[in-house]
């Protein structure tokens, strides 16, 4: 199934009300979008030469190396993000206290709506090589998809702060959620660097 139509799904079919374990449907979609994301991004990266990863439309936006390293780190982050919400007492009030975040999650994420500086611990450094930022990438999606095809915690029931305030807070279902969205959303920003006029064409 296509990611537009997996996300669609998402949105028209909500989890049931009170309930904070993750339902099948979730947990196969969540999959779907971790699996679905990876492949977008290695397809897109994995046949470009040196000089096209390192290629910056202009010195303030990112070359495609540096969106690569940022969705590397951004996916440490998050992870974390949720472990750190899974380290909190349940909160009773949860279901009030992130109603609608997974539905602005989905329609805003991965089609790269709006704007936002990423935050200091997730700007690329270049400090990374590509090898690297790969290999890293690599191990970083087996955690993730790892943890999602196995936990049986109640996950909705941990939440988390989150610094933009539209999101604030998460639970650990949505701090994972974010991860695939997030890529597929800096995967949109890598197409439109290799669009570019100047793009090198090896």
């Amino acid at each position: 199934m296509k990611l537009s139509a997996l996300l669609s799904l998402a949105i028209a079919i909500p989890a049931c009300a009170g309930d904070a374990n993750l339902t099948p449907k979730e947990r196969a979609d969540l999959v779907q979008y971790l699996q679905d994301s990876r492949k977008e991004f290695l397809d897109s990266v994995s046949a470009l030469s040196d000089a096209q990863w390192r290629w910056k439309p202009s010195p303030e936006r990112w070359s495609v190396g540096e969106c690569a390293e940022h969705i590397v780190l951004s996916e440490e982050m998050l992870f974390a993000s949720a472990k750190r919400a899974l380290a909190n007492p349940p909160d009773p009030d949860w279901e009030k206290k992130t109603a609608g975040k997974t539905e602005i999650l989905l329609s805003v994420m991965a089609q790269r709506k709006g704007k936002a500086t990423a935050p200091e611990e997730i700007r690329p450094t270049g400090k990374m090589t590509r090898a690297e930022i790969m290999a890293k990438f690599e191990e970083n999606r087996s955690q993730t998809l790892k943890f999602v095809e196995e936990t049986q915690l109640p996950l909705k029931e941990y939440i988390s702060p989150h610094p933009f305030p539209i999101f604030n807070p998460l639970n650990a279902y949505q701090w994972v959620l974010y991860i695939p969205l997030h890529n597929m959303r800096h995967d949109k920003q890598i197409a439109e660097v290799k669009a570019t006029p100047g793009f090198p064409g090896k």
